[in-house]
């Protein structure tokens, strides 16, 4: 990590709890890679498909929702290399092209839509975290 952020990307603290919920819900609350869910017990994670050791930003069309082991299992592989042991861990019979199909999809979409109706939640429910808990009961 790059020194001049050490201690600013920690924890969920570098990006607005809105911003962060947003992406989930523009992410279908599942992870762009192998499609486990909130509903299924997933941690969910933001993962920067250009990584910041390698100059990607926080911007919405660098991010992307991830599991928890799969943005531990990640690294800074590029997308294709990564596509690939994705598909062949999941094995059920998705391809690599598919899943760089669904995440280039998934980037386009604008998250604007979304912020509204994370922030919405977040009146109601008092955090992201309480919105994701109630998600998954």
């Amino acid at each position: 990590m790059n020194a001049r952020h050490k201690g600013k990307w920690q924890g969920m603290n570098w990006i607005r709890q809105e911003k962060r919920l947003a992406l989930y819900l523009r992410d279908g609350l599942a992870c762009v890679w192998c499609g486990d869910s909130v509903e299924n017990g997933a941690e969910l994670t933001l993962d920067h498909f250009k990584p910041h050791s390698r100059g990607g930003t926080n911007d919405e069309g660098n991010l992307g929702t991830c599991c928890r082991r799969c943005n531990t299992s990640r690294g800074t592989r590029g997308l294709k290399v990564f596509a690939t042991v994705v598909a062949n861990y999941v094995n059920h019979g998705v391809t690599p092209e598919d899943i760089l199909a669904h995440i280039k999809r998934t980037r386009s979409r604008s998250l604007k839509p979304f912020l509204k109706q994370a922030k919405d939640l977040i009146a109601s429910r008092g955090s992201a975290a309480r919105v994701l808990e109630k998600l998954a009961a």
